[in-house]
């Protein structure tokens, strides 16, 4: 009688600020989509303003390619505001429902539906919009350039603050490309699990970005210095990644969830690779990449499966 084999695991599939490919990023209606593309969650950014409360917005400014005034015009490049200049209220004056014609923004994602009127969200919205959904939350800090957000160590607090209030440290993991986050993090909250974000620049840089580490003194090998951290995860830049590191990352007990997955054949190679999920602009199509291959999406429930 022949012995059948095991079932591939299900492939973790996130939507990238939401989902920006389809509608606008890191809004409301934009983490509506998830839902109703039944992926395991949302990858999303994190900053504070000058009131103290973590919202949900990708850039330190407000994006001048996305952001609308009162009156309906675009934010200059060089009058974009600081997030942690702005209160919760006057952030509510924005509109950040559709990408600038002619931006190179919107000749990237011509398949946005616009949605007009978004805003800017709380964090705690966004938990709750999101609810059930697993939860990447980056926490965007700037070693290079301080003075752009809030201290690490505030914003960590923010974040843990907002997923208690929800029950919902369980189903959430923190991002950074600034390790210095994650030991913040680890120190107010040491249940919370944690992912090291990777890409060339901050590895180059790594004394300044990843909180001191020397690459040297692991032979260079960056699995071992994100296990060392305590992370339960890594995310590398997609197009970084190579079958060894994904090997040696599984032997040490990392999850690899790469960013930004967009291509097909970059869905393509992730999967041969053998990572664990991906973090995708257009998971429409990522999740059409994962079916052809034979795979399931994993629902919900991923992140509180991984290892703390």
């Amino acid at each position: 009688m022949n012995e059948r084999m095991p079932s591939p695991r299900p492939m973790a599939l996130f939507g990238h600020r939401g989902a920006r490919g389809l509608l606008p990023e890191n809004t409301l209606e934009g983490f509506a989509s998830i839902a109703a593309l039944d992926l395991t969650g949302a990858e999303f950014d994190v900053g504070l303003t000058a009131d103290g409360v973590a919202v949900v917005h990708h850039d330190p400014r407000l994006n001048p390619d996305i952001a609308r005034d009162a009156d309906g015009a675009w934010l200059a490049p060089d009058a974009a505001p600081l997030l942690r200049e702005r209160t919760l209220a006057d952030l509510g004056t924005f509109d950040v429902g559709r990408l600038r014609p002619g931006s190179d923004y919107a000749a990237r994602y011509p398949e946005q539906t616009p949605a007009d009127g978004a805003r800017i969200p709380t964090l705690d919205a966004v938990i709750a919009a999101l609810s059930g959904r697993d939860l990447l939350i980056e926490v965007k800090t700037f070693p290079d350039r301080p003075g752009l957000t809030a201290p690490p160590e505030r914003i960590a607090q923010a974040v843990i603050a907002c997923l208690n209030r929800h029950d919902a440290l369980d189903r959430a993991v923190l991002f950074a490309f600034d390790w210095r986050v994650l030991r913040a993090a680890a120190a107010a909250a040491p249940a919370l699990r944690r992912c090291c974000l990777t890409e060339p620049e901050t590895v180059s840089a790594g004394p300044l970005w990843l909180d001191g580490c020397d690459l040297g003194a692991f032979g260079g090998n960056l699995p071992r210095a994100v296990a060392a951290t305590g992370a339960v995860c890594w995310a590398p830049f997609h197009a970084t990644l190579e079958e060894d590191d994904v090997r040696e990352a599984h032997a040490l007990g990392l999850a690899v969830l790469p960013w930004t997955v967009n291509a097909p054949e970059a869905f393509d190679r992730m999967i041969r690779l053998g990572v664990d999920g991906m973090i995708s602009d257009r998971p429409d199509l990522a999740r059409a990449a994962i079916g052809r291959a034979g795979l399931q999406v994993a629902g919900p429930g991923f992140v509180a499966a991984m290892a703390r």
